[in-house]
């Protein structure tokens, strides 16, 4: 009997200390494409985008200016989540929701790369980057 319940006890506190592993991803070489801002209304703006991965670290630019503003930082993945830090210093003169930095979702599949942000279905920011090749 006592070895039944030490096997019991055994199986619980193994399936216990089952870990939620959390899958982190680091993305690597230079992506390029599209940034396209939706709002509410359905209008859409669009502009041509690089970012270059390295690490943990980005860079980036586009060919409109602060369209979206992008420049330099750090990032962290977290599941289909990504989280920007930016690290450069803006002037006040444009919509700093522009500013590639916070929060956004993420799918990759491939070379392909989109990063994603709502704005409590007011806006939509939509990167769609496919990866370079050397």
């Amino acid at each position: 009997m006592k070895t039944i319940m030490l096997l019991v006890l055994s199986g619980l506190l193994m399936t216990g200390c089952e870990k939620n592993v959390e899958e982190k991803v680091f993305f690597s070489g230079k992506y390029s494409g599209t940034f396209e801002r939706t709002t509410g209304a359905g209008s859409k703006v669009s502009s041509n985008v690089s970012i270059t991965f390295n690490d943990a670290n980005y860079s980036g630019t586009s060919d409109r200016m602060k369209f979206p503003a992008i420049c330099n930082g750090t990032y962290s993945t977290k599941n289909n989540e990504i989280h920007f830090t930016n690290s450069c210093m803006w002037t006040a003169d444009f919509d700093w929701s522009l500013i590639l930095n916070n929060d956004y979702t993420y799918k990759s599949s491939g070379d392909s790369l989109e990063i994603k942000r709502e704005y409590a279905g007011q806006m939509t920011d939509l990167y769609k980057l496919k990866k370079e090749q050397n």
